[in-house]
């Protein structure tokens, strides 16, 4: 199992509706997410600098390939029309991130 850190910017006109959205999640998402070997998934919002942090533990073997099963569904290319132009990638990102990686430095065992 790989635990997986990330992190976003959340345009301050959209924190309301993000945040609904996410207040009523899909079940044929989160099936999605848990088929793409997706666990124990958290977002967080740090406001008022608006910032969303990911938690997510993944159990699979070929994370790229995932994603890419992933990001080919009609259900995950609904949620994406309406989640991501609530979201702005931080201006460190690196070129074609959408969400930052974070490395982990600790865990208490």
């Amino acid at each position: 199992m790989q635990r997986m850190g990330m992190v976003i910017g959340l345009k301050a006109d959209q924190v309301a509706d993000y945040k609904a959205l996410h207040a009523t999640p899909w079940p044929e998402m989160d099936a999605a997410l848990r088929g793409a070997n997706i666990g124990n998934y958290s977002i967080f919002l740090r406001e008022p600098e608006n910032l969303l942090f990911g938690y997510c533990e993944y159990s699979g073997s070929d994370y790229a390939a995932d994603m890419a099963a992933l990001g080919a569904l009609p259900v995950t290319k609904r949620w994406l029309a309406l989640t991501d132009p609530c979201q702005q990638p931080l201006p460190s990102a690196a070129p074609g991130d959408w969400w930052s990686m974070l490395p982990q430095v600790y865990l208490l065992p």
